[in-house]
């Protein structure tokens, strides 16, 4: 069963490239206490996902994190390596966290796995966008299939 607003984020533990390599980061340290925007895309380097997507929240970040938002986080079932590439190739810097959610327990967690098995993928996460305060989901932008439609760095905004 897929997440709803008013749950609370599961206690899972995800990864991060730190100044010395990669790190463990759990979700209470990444949603405890604090405002946060996460959005998740199926991968890293697709074509939605780096032409959109991430993009979008990239060049939105000041202006979400204007609205009281603590950090905007980038959640992908990609190894920490992929994503740090990845948010190196689309300059991210210091403005989205880049998050891995390398064997998809995050997604699986939140009941919003998609399999992609059948294009050579694997399972992922779907693609969906959603404001966090304190661990609890607030607001969810939640894509059907492979759509880009409603979890965009503007409907957050709108959110807020």
């Amino acid at each position: 069963m897929a997440v709803h607003v008013g749950d609370s984020i599961p206690d899972v533990t995800l990864a991060v490239m730190g100044e010395s390599g990669p790190e463990q980061v759990s979700t209470g340290d990444l949603f405890s206490g604090k405002k946060v925007v996460a959005f998740a895309l199926p991968g890293a380097f697709t074509p939605t996902c780096s032409a959109q997507h991430l993009p979008g929240f990239v060049d939105s970040a000041d202006a979400i994190k204007a609205k009281g938002v603590d950090s905007i986080i980038c959640l992908s079932v990609n190894d920490v390596f992929v994503m740090d590439a990845w948010g190196k190739d689309q300059n991210v810097s210091d403005k989205v966290a880049m998050v891995a959610d390398g064997s998809g327990v995050l997604a699986k967690a939140l009941g919003l796995e998609l399999d992609l098995t059948e294009r050579g993928l694997g399972v992922r996460s779907r693609r969906y966008s959603m404001v966090v305060d304190d661990g609890v989901v607030s607001v969810l932008n939640l894509e059907e299939g492979g759509a880009y439609e409603v979890s965009s760095a503007e409907k957050i905004l709108e959110n807020l």
